[in-house]
Formats: C-alpha cells, sequence, structure tokens
C-alpha cells in the first residue's frame, strides 16, 4: 500500500469538501447471488466474528463488528422512519441497489465496470447522530475505501455516505496521485443523495425490522415473521406521478432557496437540516437543474472526472460545464431564473395583507456586520436598499441586490395584491439599476404588460426612486393599520 490514507467523517458537518477528497435500474436475483468473501478488508481483523459478505458486484464487502447496538432494538425507535437498521446482508444488496440508482442519475449503464472496491463495516450506534467515517486507502494501481457505519443511522447520513463514497470511486478512476484524492464539493453529493431519498428511498435503503415483544412489532417467537434468521416486514406503498422534486418544492415554498455562493459553503446548521430544510432542497434542485441542461449528465461526468487534476472543484466545475458558465455571476443569475421558475409551477398559499407586509419589510432590510473599533466584538444590524446602494462597493452592492432581485420576485407569487404590486415596483428599481433589461415574469400580478427596462440607472435617480416608492408603501401601511383597508383579501386565507 503506497500513499497516506485519509479519513473523514461523513456523519459530520462538511464532510464532503473536507478532503481533497433515477430512476431505479432493475436487477433480478440480488438474493440469490450474494457471495460470502475469504477475508476481511484490508488491514481489519475480522476477530473471529460472522464472516464478511461481498455483494453481488463484488464492489461492497461488508463486516460487522460482533456486538449489538443498544439502540437496534429500543422500543422508542421501533417506530422513527427515519432511522436505518443496518445488517450486513442487507446492506450489501441495498448498496449495490443504491449505485445503479447513482448510475442512473449520471447516465451510466447497470453493466459498467467499477474501479475501487468499498469496504462497509457496521459498528454499535451509541446514539442516533453517531458519525459515519470514510476512509480513502490510495494503492499504486486503484483506489479503494472503507466506511465505518453505525447500525442504526439516519436516512440522511446512510444515503450522504454511499453518494459521497461512490462519487469519489468514480471521480478517482484515472487518478494515479495517491496523496490527492478529488474534492466533492458538499451541493453535488447532498443534492443527489436527496434525489436518490426522494424517488428511491424504499427500493434502495433496505433496513431490518425491529425485534419487538409487543404486539404491534415483531415477535421473536413468531416464526412466520422470520426468513433465513432474519425479521420480515411488510411495507405497502402505491405511488402515482412520483415527483421526486415534491418535498423540495414544499420546503422552498416556506424557506427562501440557498444562493450559488451559499450552496458553495454551506454551515453545519444547514448540512444538519437546522435551517428547515432549505440547503438540502436547495442542492437537489441544483443538481437536478444542472443535470437537465443539454448534455447535462456528459457534463457532470466530465466534472467529476477532472476533480483529481484540479486545486479545487470550482475549477473542474467551470471547465465541465463551459461555456454556459464562465464566472460565478453568470450561474447566480441562471440560478436564480431556475428558483423562480421552479417556484412559479407551485408557490404555495397566498400570504395575507399582514404577512405579505411582514415578508416586504424583510426584504427591504439589509443584515450586516460591524465593527465599532478594529479590536471590537462585531455588532449586527440592518441597513436599507438606499444605504447599500451609496456606501458599498460595487461588487458587494451588485451581489447583494441580484439576490434581492431574485426574492422580490418570488414574494411576489404569494404576497396579497397590494404588496405585491410593490414587490414588483422595488424589482423593477434594482433591474434599472443593475442595467439589465428583463421582463417581469408575472405580468399579471400587477396588471402591466412586461416591457424591457432601461439600463444603467443611476445611483441619485434609483435613491430617489426608491425613496418615492417607501412613501407609496408607508401610505398603505397606514391605511391598513386605520382599518381603512381590509386585514386579509381573502376570507379563507388564515
Amino acid at each position: 500500500m503506497s500513499g497516506p490514507r485519509k479519513r473523514m467523517a461523513a456523519g459530520a458537518p462538511g464532510w464532503p469538501a473536507a478532503v481533497s477528497l433515477q430512476s431505479f435500474a432493475v436487477f433480478a436475483g440480488c438474493w440469490l447471488l450474494l457471495i460470502f468473501s475469504a477475508g476481511p478488508a484490508p488491514g481489519q481483523e475480522n476477530q473471529g466474528g460472522p464472516p464478511s459478505v461481498r455483494s453481488v458486484s463484488g464492489q461492497f464487502i461488508v463486516d460487522a463488528v460482533p456486538e449489538d447496538s443498544p439502540l437496534l432494538h429500543r422500543a422508542d425507535l421501533a417506530a422513527d422512519t427515519n432511522l436505518v437498521r443496518l445488517e450486513p446482508t442487507l446492506l450489501a444488496v441495498s448498496a449495490e441497489r443504491f449505485k445503479l440508482a447513482l448510475w442512473s442519475r449520471l447516465g451510466l449503464r447497470p453493466g459498467a465496470n467499477w474501479s475501487g472496491r468499498i469496504y462497509l463495516t457496521l459498528y454499535p450506534a451509541r446514539t442516533t447522530n453517531d458519525n459515519v467515517n470514510i476512509e480513502i486507502l490510495p494503492d499504486a494501481g486503484a483506489w479503494s475505501y472503507r466506511v465505518e457505519l453505525p447500525d442504526v443511522v439516519t436516512r440522511t447520513r446512510y444515503a450522504r455516505a454511499l453518494t459521497g463514497v461512490l462519487l469519489l470511486e468514480l471521480a478517482n478512476r484515472a487518478n494515479r496521485d495517491p496523496a490527492h484524492s478529488a474534492e466533492l464539493p458538499a451541493w453535488l453529493t447532498d443534492g443527489l443523495s436527496r434525489q436518490i431519498l426522494s424517488g428511491l428511498s424504499s427500493k434502495v435503503i433496505l433496513s431490518t425490522p425491529s425485534k419487538q415483544t409487543d404486539a404491534t412489532f415483531l415477535s421473536l417467537s413468531d416464526p412466520s415473521k422470520q426468513k433465513n434468521g432474519l425479521f420480515l416486514s411488510r411495507v405497502d406503498n402505491k405511488q402515482r406521478g412520483i415527483d421526486p422534486l415534491a418535498d423540495a418544492r414544499r420546503t422552498l415554498q416556506e424557506f427562501p432557496a440557498l444562493t450559488f455562493d451559499e450552496l458553495c459553503w454551506p454551515s453545519d446548521a444547514q448540512m444538519n437540516g437546522n435551517d428547515g430544510g432549505a440547503y438540502l432542497a436547495s442542492a437537489q434542485l441544483f443538481v437536478d437543474s444542472l443535470l437537465s441542461l443539454d448534455n447535462g449528465t456528459d457534463k457532470m461526468r466530465a466534472l467529476l472526472n477532472q476533480l483529481p487534476g484540479c486545486l479545487n472543484w470550482q475549477t473542474a466545475f467551470y471547465a465541465a460545464f463551459h461555456p454556459q458558465f464562465k464566472r460565478p455571476l453568470e450561474v447566480e443569475k441562471w440560478w436564480s431564473l431556475r428558483v423562480i421558475r421552479f417556484a412559479a409551477r407551485d408557490p404555495g398559499p397566498r400570504w395575507n395583507m399582514a404577512a405579505s407586509r411582514e415578508r416586504l419589510t424583510d426584504l427591504l432590510a439589509v443584515p450586516v456586520e460591524f465593527r465599532a473599533a478594529p479590536d471590537a466584538l462585531p455588532e449586527h444590524t440592518v441597513v436599507s436598499l438606499q444605504n447599500v446602494i451609496r456606501n458599498f462597493r460595487p461588487a458587494q452592492v451588485t451581489a447583494i441586490l441580484e439576490i434581492k432581485r431574485r426574492d422580490f420576485e418570488l414574494a411576489q407569487f404569494r404576497m396579497a395584491q397590494p404588496f405585491a404590486v410593490f414587490a414588483d415596483g422595488y424589482r423593477t428599481i434594482i433591474t434599472d439599476f443593475l442595467g439589465e433589461g428583463r421582463k417581469s415574469s408575472r405580468p399579471a400580478m400587477t396588471g402591466k404588460r412586461p416591457v424591457a427596462t432601461r439600463p444603467g440607472l443611476s445611483v441619485a435617480e434609483t435613491v430617489k426612486r426608491l425613496d418615492a416608492l417607501d412613501v407609496r408603501r408607508r401610505e398603505l401601511e397606514s391605511r391598513l393599520d386605520a382599518g381603512i383597508l381590509p386585514k386579509t383579501l381573502n376570507p379563507a386565507t388564515p
């Protein structure tokens, strides 16, 4: 074995970027073609446990520490459908199914050859939040990988780990530098894993039923619930018109989609889903949108192939998706338009007047961080759009206003009519200032014809128009506070 071994915690936030690191393909007879391997993974002792299980293709070799997890059959966790209980035999089948689902998304044939062997080791889970560790094992002729999984793990961590290690295997196939593994962008790993979870979760994730003596669960004394020593459970699932983006659509109705820059550098909280799922939904939609481009799957494979030879994934991304994108601003503009079109299909329930007013107020505020002195702690405040345009650097102004323009247009879909008109007005002023003639995607919202705006509005004229619109908005709010306008335009709206 040559070269250093690299290890990461796949369950920990940020793991895909920590290392310079849907259709379902049907295959028959997986249950009958499992082969028991002759030995454990390299550098790993079997310790007298059960023999390793080799998957049907031979790419996955599964071992388990001979010790039961205290969580495996806990009654209070038995009904949690977000948890997966892993067992070597089922995991060998599940990993193969997951691989074929991922390959299908990337345009690879089910019978395509693989290069790097993947060793999966189960260890007893102590909490429902245990890490999934991935170790990269470079060799002179090929790369191999070891994944340590708790035997009770959340579906998100399980899917993230398998997606990550499979993408690494694809990216490192032609890599002959044992000191430099491919670096995966977090959005790619999470976006693809969410695609598979959304459309094929019940087919590619096989969870061992919990051994419960309660009548509502499986009984150890009931042989009809077992087959070859494995406990069985029945799942009835009827689906019609499957939309793999349905969950993402519901999430992005309530939370704004992340910008491209935010997708590139997600926080720990976002990767853990503590942002309401906005990051994971945005990553899924972003990856789906890239794959939907002309020759999108070819470009995505080109991105993976170029990762080992680049110092960072951004270089490989722009090389693979040239000429669509040459710089971040072009990606951001394309992504903003994609989010708007996605939201237009099903924007969600309309807001009443009070909610529309609150949302518009939020959109007009720009959060900033400042220091009163060089050695002082940072303080947080909000400033107006006028303040940003007058005082911020041009690059900062452009970045902020691009996001605001997108958010104003998205908000129009759900705002009550008077506030939707104001949102469109602010969006139009921003578009005029940025100097890009665009047509409104919601002409029916304001009753206006979509017309191209004139480019290059000056700072003074932009601030003047924003001030005038602020005056009209405050007049509307005063009338609302005085009870001249109804609190809601739709009595059925909460």
